[in-house]
């Protein structure tokens, strides 16, 4: 396989995992946030990813989650399944899991918490490589797994198999931009926080954008490819603009990413539950911030 094998390209959100006030998976929650990214444009759904917060899941809710994701996308774009985890025998069961439920994609990062060398990386994703036969997108998030898929790395991996993509969420212009040089013929490129460099990403040739802001930030968050790709580039400067003030709101004022979201969401009468401990809904400050901000951004 290559990046001929498959057609996946634009926005295709990572959408949250929202949760009851018992803290299980709202599974109608979940549908109608799935149905809000069609309507604004998006292109295809990665489901159980970072801002799905797959780490605060069982193995059992993982599956579920990939299968509500098919069922109810139902055709309408690309579903991408989050299979990533520390060991490849576990990746490997997700991800076998992921084409059982008929995930057209397996998202996989490296193995996270304890340091390796590109050689260890390079091995755990041979290992799962071999023994799947879903698609496979290859993350960078070195921010959360430790270990980085640098441009070298990434062109070893772009040479197994399965390996079709890979969504780059390093938040490093130089290492994005040097990643797409080193695979683009051979893999398809997707940018992961294009709030804050999409408009440029889509300029230098990736194929996508795969981004939590789109949960909260409509239509303007998949508008970000679409008006790019229609050539508008002083609108598409002015939602870089905005994508950027976002994503300083969002880690800024003791907020981060993943409850800020679910927070915004919340504020903007989307249901999205509180997030799974460790991480805790906003409150007081925090919360306040976020809101006075989402109204100067003229989102709330």
């Amino acid at each position: 396989m290559d990046r001929n094998s498959i057609d996946w390209q634009g926005p295709m959100p990572a959408v949250i995992t929202p949760f009851d006030d018992d803290g299980a998976i709202d599974e109608t929650a979940m549908k109608e946030n799935i149905d809000r990214m069609f309507e604004h444009g998006a292109t295809g759904v990665l489901i159980g990813g970072c801002t799905g917060e797959f780490w605060a899941l069982s193995f059992d809710e993982r599956c579920r989650l990939l299968e509500i994701g098919v069922e109810h996308v139902a055709g309408r774009g690309t579903v991408l399944g989050g299979t990533g985890a520390v060991t490849a025998e576990e990746t490997i069961r997700l991800s076998k899991a992921a084409e059982a439920a008929g995930c057209d994609g397996a998202l996989v990062l490296p193995p996270y918490f304890i340091r390796l060398s590109d050689d260890e990386v390079f091995e755990h994703f041979r290992t799962v490589d071999a023994e799947v036969s879903i698609p496979i997108v290859l993350y960078n998030i070195p921010g959360n797994a430790i270990n980085a898929i640098g441009p070298e790395l990434a062109l070893k991996l772009a040479k197994l198999e399965q390996v079709v993509a890979i969504k780059e969420s390093s938040g490093d212009w130089n290492n994005f931009y040097s990643t797409l040089l080193a695979v683009h013929r051979h893999i398809r490129v997707f940018c992961g926080p294009s709030s804050i460099f999409g408009v440029p990403a889509h300029a230098a040739g990736a194929d996508g954008f795969i981004d939590c802001f789109p949960n909260l930030w409509l239509p303007g968050g998949l508008d970000l490819w679409h008006v790019a790709a229609a050539g508008h580039s002083a609108e598409a400067q002015a939602l870089q603009i905005v994508g950027r003030r976002l994503t300083d709101l969002f880690t800024s004022g003791g907020r981060s990413l993943y409850p800020a979201t679910k927070a915004a969401m919340t504020a903007l009468g989307f249901k999205a539950g509180d997030p799974r401990p460790p991480l805790q809904p906003l409150s007081g400050d925090a919360l306040h911030g976020l809101t006075q901000g989402l109204a100067e951004l003229n989102i709330l």
